[in-house]
């Protein structure tokens, strides 16, 4: 008995000495480099608190966006400029999406014994996208449901309207879909 608790003396005498050597060993030098970044931080943080807003403009314009959007059967006015500054326009029901936006998760972290991976996940349509078509934007017409999609990029741009725009650039803009800025304000 008595040498088993030598043994067990000596081990944790041990295990103590390791952790005491472990501690003092220098550290590295992107350990120096982040302590110096944290040590910055704290000392600014202390200088420059972060201000306390009374009001937030961001938060308005958020829960603008959602009051507006917000509706079933609320249009959209996109207007397409080409690389001559020539103006066309759609008028869809909601807003435009992007393709590469997806229902479901587009990737599925795994854990194992050794790490984290990142895998991907099919689509709703069975297919795997890498998230590219980003600057392809789909929707369907205001009055005939028609699938439209369209691309925005190197010399393209497109501006987002929640009603008909009368600036001289978009009144003069040339109908690409099959509803009018006429056919809608028809509409009740």
């Amino acid at each position: 008995m008595k040498k088993f608790v030598r043994m067990a003396l000596a081990t944790v005498v041990a295990l103590v000495l390791g952790l005491a050597l472990t501690s003092c060993t220098e550290d590295s030098s992107q350990d120096k480099e982040n302590k110096a970044k944290q040590d910055t931080y704290d000392h600014l943080v202390a200088q420059q608190p972060a201000g306390r807003m009374e009001y937030s403009p961001t938060r308005e314009a958020i829960n603008q966006w959602i009051k507006t959007w917000g509706k079933r059967g609320k249009l959209s006015y996109v207007y397409i400029q080409n690389a001559k500054g020539e103006y066309g326009y759609f008028i869809m029901k909601g807003l435009p999406v992007p393709r590469c936006k997806m229902l479901t998760p587009t990737e599925r972290v795994e854990s194992y014994s050794n790490g984290v991976a990142v895998l991907s996940q099919p689509g709703m349509d069975g297919t795997y996208t890498t998230g590219s078509t980003c600057n392809a934007y789909y929707g369907f017409d205001a009055t005939t449901g028609a699938y439209m999609e369209f691309t925005v990029g190197t010399n393209q741009s497109f501006f987002l309207f929640d009603k008909p725009m009368t600036m001289p650039e978009y009144a003069s803009a040339k109908q690409l879909g099959p509803t009018s800025v006429k056919d809608v304000e028809k509409q009740p």
